[in-house]
């Protein structure tokens, strides 16, 4: 039977018996932060376990993993839930971000293919055009693009597992739309600063122009949030 599918009784997402507690992960983090589950709302590890016909072991192992994402808690003899988002959250990821970006950027700039810099300012370009009429998915799938493919370029394998614990907690914060227009518009200025920088190898300008956006994010996803109702 190992690796054959397992079937959900419910439609939807099948199972893999070879990775279980792994894709289990990743659909409960997407419900997460596409809001299928709320903030708050409790997770039923039995009823998990009888949608995609598995034991409870593997949904723990599962729910054990979005605990070290931030993304659920586990309340002694109440259950486990959805965090709630806060303020603070968005300090302290930001934070953890310019640490590392900051000094991936610097590194990635001397080492990134010139193509491969190119490559990500055309997608900018092209996010950019249709943040303007009013299509922002390609914008974020852009934002996740740059970062995450500047951090691999410094081939520092700690720093982009590090940078990828958090994507999920970046992922919710654009759902729940802490990104407005004019925040999207900004950001893709800083993006086009930062990979001219690097098209033209100045690895100082490119880690400063991280630098100054991540403080900028910081700034704007805390604000946005307080106006959402978020403390």
């Amino acid at each position: 039977m190992s690796g054959e599918p397992l079937r959900s009784v419910a439609p939807g997402p099948q199972l893999l018996s070879s990775s279980i507690a792994d894709q289990l992960h990743d659909i409960l983090c997407h419900r997460i932060v596409t809001g299928e589950y709320l903030p708050g709302q409790r997770l039923d590890i039995q009823a998990i376990a009888e949608e995609f016909a598995v034991s409870k072991t593997p949904v723990r192992d599962a729910v054990f993993e979005l605990e070290a994402d931030r993304l659920v808690e586990t309340r002694p003899r109440s259950g486990t839930f959805v965090t709630t988002m806060t303020i603070q959250d968005v300090h302290e990821v930001c934070q953890l971000r310019k640490g590392i970006e900051w000094v991936a950027t610097g590194i990635a700039a001397a080492t990134m293919p010139i193509e491969a810099v190119e490559a990500l300012r055309i997608e900018a370009v092209n996010a950019e055009r249709a943040a303007r009429e009013g299509d922002f998915q390609p914008f974020f799938k852009s934002d996740t693009n740059i970062h995450t493919e500047i951090v691999r370029a410094s081939s520092n394998s700690r720093l982009l597992q590090v940078r990828s614990s958090v994507q999920p907690f970046i992922d919710w914060l654009q759902f729940i739309g802490a990104t407005g227009p004019e925040r999207v518009l900004g950001s893709s200025r800083r993006h086009m600063e930062i990979l001219d920088a690097m098209a033209k190898r100045d690895a100082d300008a490119a880690a400063a122009a991280a630098a100054v956006h991540l403080d900028e994010v910081e700034e704007w996803t805390a604000a946005d949030l307080r106006e959402l109702g978020y403390e």
